[in-house]
C-alpha cells in the first residue's frame, strides 16, 4: 500500500503548472519582440547557434526535478508488511437524522451537533468493533461503509449537514433497511443499528423495518435528541422556518415513536439530554451483544521510498547541466531534419 507521510507538501505541486504558465507567457512575449525586430527567418540565419528546443527541454527537465523534490518532501512510503488482524467485536451501523428539524436548538448547540458529539464519543470508545454511518432525511445513503478505520469515521462525521440530502422529511424505515444491507457477511457476530433522531417519522414503515431487522438478529437502538415541548427550526439567516400560513414551525421530540421503534427492534430507547449519561447507557447495552471474530487488513512497517525519487531527480539534474541552451558549433552542419523550401532551410536539434 502506497501512502505519503506528510501529504500537505503535495499542495506545493501547484507551483509546477504555475511556472509553466509563466514560461508560456514569457515565450509569447519574446516572440512578439522578435517579430518587431524583423523577419523571423532572417533572424534565425543571423543567430545560427540559437536553439529553439533546447531551452524548453531544459525547462521541463527542471520542472520534473521540482515535482520530484516536492514528492520527496511528502515522504512517500510503501507498506512492506500486510497482516490480517483478527479481532473480537461487534458490527454497528449508525443512522443519523439530518433533516431540517435537527437544526433545532432545544439542546446545546443544536440537535445535529449534539448527535455528532455523541457519535464521536462512541467512536473514541470503540476498539475492536466495526462501524458504519448512514445519513437520512426524506432519503438515505451510506456516508461511511462499515470499517474499523475510526479516523475516517470522525472525518466523515464532520462533513455531515442537512444540505447533503435534498429530499426533506424523515424516513426512518428507509434508513434501517439501508443499514441492514451494509453489514458484512460474517457469521456469529453481534450487530446493532443505532438511530439518532428526533422521532418525526413522516414516511412510515419504521416499525416494520425494525421488526424485520430483529428477526435477522440485529438489535435496533434509538437515541432521541430534542425536547418533547418543541422548538423552532432556524433557517440560517437569523429567522425561523414558517409554514404556509406564516406561522413558526415547532419541532418536538416524538418520544413515543422512538420508543416504539426501539421496542420493535428489541433494542433500547435513550433520551439524549446529557451526552455522557446517554453514552454510558448505550455502551452498556452494546456490551451485552455477542462479540464475534472480525478480520481487517492492516498495512504496517512502512518503508521510505524517497530514494528512488532522489536518484531520478539527480539523473535529470545531470542531464540538464550537460545540455547547453545553444547548439554546439562543431555540430552545426548536422541536420536531423531538413526540408527544402523557396529560399529557406530548416534545422532542428
Amino acid at each position: 500500500m502506497f501512502r505519503f507521510e506528510d501529504p500537505i507538501y503535495l499542495w506545493l505541486l501547484l507551483i509546477v503548472p504555475a511556472l509553466a504558465l509563466v514560461r508560456f507567457a514569457g515565450f509569447r512575449l519574446r516572440r512578439r519582440k522578435l517579430r518587431r525586430l524583423g523577419d523571423v527567418e532572417l533572424l534565425r540565419q543571423l543567430m545560427p547557434d540559437v536553439s529553439k528546443f533546447r531551452p524548453s527541454v531544459k525547462f521541463w527537465l527542471m520542472e520534473t526535478v521540482l515535482a520530484l523534490l516536492i514528492i520527496m518532501l511528502a515522504r512517500p512510503q510503501m507498506g512492506s508488511k500486510v497482516s490480517h488482524d483478527k479481532r473480537e467485536g461487534i458490527e454497528t451501523m449508525i443512522c443519523m437524522d439530518i433533516s431540517n428539524s435537527m437544526r433545532a436548538q432545544d439542546v446545546v448547540p443544536s440537535r445535529l451537533e449534539k448527535s455528532k458529539l455523541l457519535v464521536e464519543n462512541l467512536v473514541d470508545h470503540f476498539t475492536n468493533d466495526k462501524i458504519g454511518l448512514v445519513v437520512f432525511a426524506g432519503d438515505a445513503f451510506v456516508q461511511l461503509p462499515i470499517t474499523t478505520d475510526y479516523v475516517s469515521a470522525k472525518m466523515f462525521l464532520q462533513n455531515i449537514d442537512p444540505s447533503l440530502i435534498a429530499t426533506q422529511g424523515t424516513d426512518i424505515g428507509r434508513a434501517i433497511n439501508l443499514a441492514m444491507n451494509s453489514f458484512t457477511q460474517q457469521d456469529k457476530v453481534g450487530r446493532a443499528i443505532i438511530i439518532i433522531t428526533d422521532g418525526e417519522d413522516h414516511e412510515g414503515g419504521a416499525l416494520e423495518a425494525a421488526k424485520a431487522a430483529e428477526k435477522k438478529g440485529v438489535n435496533v437502538f434509538v437515541l432521541g435528541v430534542g425536547d418533547p415541548k418543541g422548538a423552532p427550526i432556524p433557517t440560517g439567516n437569523g429567522g425561523y422556518m414558517k409554514d404556509a400560513s406564516g406561522q413558526t414551525v415547532m419541532s418536538a421530540l416524538n418520544e413515543q415513536m422512538c420508543q416504539q421503534v426501539a421496542q420493535a427492534g428489541k433494542g433500547t430507547y435513550i433520551h439524549v439530554y446529557n451526552t455522557s449519561d446517554a453514552e454510558e447507557r448505550l455502551n452498556d447495552a452494546l456490551s451485552k451483544l455477542q462479540k464475534g471474530e472480525t478480520s481487517s487488513v492492516i498495512y504496517s512497517e512502512y518503508d521510505e521510498q524517497f530514494q528512488a525519487f532522489a536518484i531520478l531527480a539527480l539523473v535529470l539534474l545531470i542531464v540538464e547541466t550537460c545540455l547547453r541552451e545553444s547548439r554546439n558549433p562543431r555540430l552545426r552542419g548536422i541536420c536531423l531534419f531538413r526540408r527544402s523550401g523557396i529560399g529557406s532551410e530548416w534545422q532542428k536539434d
